[in-house]
């Protein structure tokens, strides 16, 4: 069994998910697109402040499940156009340390609510 995690750091979920899931040993957190966790808007249309906003989010998440960046394993990027790809790259490396997470980056035709970056994420505690 797993339970939900929740916290109003980040945005609160748009559709039938949890913001994250918690096996014990595992954390699945969900897709998270730039809206800030009290408004529940985009932060800007620019793709730096889009894929910091995301960041954040995915930050808040881990901190309430007691994890950090350093107990991420996975990252999935989405990105509306590839074009983007080193912006958010560069972004996304600013939140990290070596041993780097495995990683997808992939573009897709649409994201929810027109989003130019979503990412998802898989942390471990062992």
């Amino acid at each position: 069994m797993f339970k939900a995690v929740s916290t109003n750091q980040a945005p609160s979920a748009i559709g039938p998910y949890s913001q994250a899931t918690d096996l014990g040993h595992i954390v699945f957190i969900s897709g998270m697109i730039p809206l800030d966790p009290e408004t529940m808007e985009f932060v800007s249309s620019d793709i730096t402040e889009q894929t910091h906003q995301v960041m954040k989010n995915i930050r808040a998440i881990l901190e309430e499940a007691d994890l950090s960046f350093k107990n991420v394993v996975k990252m999935n990027i989405y990105l509306d156009s590839m074009d983007d790809f080193a912006v958010v790259n560069d972004v996304y490396a600013s939140y990290l340390a070596e041993p780097y997470p495995a990683r997808a980056a992939v573009e897709v035709s649409k994201l929810p609510k027109g989003a130019k970056v979503e990412i998802e994420a898989i942390a471990t505690r062992e």
